[in-house]
């Protein structure tokens, strides 16, 4: 089993219910294997795989890391090459101007002055520098920020001439692209987690709400988009739960293992 998290196994409000955490139990007991699959990095993933007793790896920053929940450790990484890396903000730069960049490492996050973004539980990761590009950090995720444009909007603005240089998605962030490298997604990792253990797509059940997971509903033998995602992902998936609100990654494992 694949699910996303915020939006999709966690309430609005950031918490992971009583009923969830019981239909992941009764999930793992069953013999489901659980992977999260997020655009978080992992430091904003351990504490919930605590609360859950989720253990194993996770997916994180949208397919460009593999991270050991018991360990620590980043087990596989997919950073965005740093030449097509400018090439990308150069384009954003003219299709969007007054953008603001930041980038994920995996460990913490490197901003510019623009780039004004902020989430609470990460304050301590962030550390702000003249240039992205000059600080020879991995970019593990490129962040683009607009206060002009929502996120679909940018994503038609850019798509064109990025297309080839890097994957370009969001996650439900207000005026916030996602940019990895080629061939980096959600989907693209999933499959060779579930390729070294024998596991076909078509066994996958997975759950999400965003534009950066449809991907993932899409691989899967059966993807539930959640009743309160994204227009886009609602018109591309046949199944369909509950809301993030009413428990609807929960209401599915109970029909399947309860």
């Amino acid at each position: 089993m694949a699910t996303d998290l915020d939006g999709t196994l966690l309430t609005t409000a950031g918490t992971v219910t009583a009923r969830t955490r019981q239909a992941l139990q009764t999930a793992r007991a069953a013999g489901a294997e659980i992977v999260f699959v997020t655009a978080r990095a992992p430091r904003g993933v351990r504490e919930i795989a605590e609360q859950t007793g989720v253990t194993g790896l996770a997916i994180c920053s949208n397919g460009a890391l593999v991270y050991d929940l018991a360990t620590d450790e980043i087990v596989e990484s997919h950073p965005l090459d740093p030449i097509p890396a400018r090439r990308v903000a150069a384009a954003l730069a003219e299709a969007l101007p007054g953008i603001g960049l930041a980038v994920e490492t995996g460990r913490n996050i490197l901003t510019e002055a623009a780039y004004t973004r902020r989430i609470a539980q990460d304050l301590a990761s962030y550390r702000e520098v003249s240039s992205v590009f000059e600080e020879n950090a991995p970019i593990v995720k490129l962040l683009a920020l607009s206060s002009g444009h929502t996120a679909d909007e940018m994503v038609t603005a850019v798509v064109a001439a990025i297309e080839g240089l890097a994957e370009v998605t969001h996650s439900g962030g207000t005026g916030l692209l996602e940019i990895s490298a080629p061939g980096v997604t959600k989907a693209g990792t999933l499959d060779r987690l579930c390729a070294a253990r024998g596991v076909t797509s078509g066994e996958v059940v997975a759950f999400g709400d965003m534009p950066n997971d449809l991907a993932v509903l899409t691989y899967a033998g059966a993807g539930y988009a959640m009743a309160n995602a994204h227009h886009l992902v609602l018109a591309a998936t046949e199944h369909r739960t509950l809301s993030n609100d009413e428990d609807g990654v929960a209401a599915v494992l109970e029909r399947l293992y309860g």
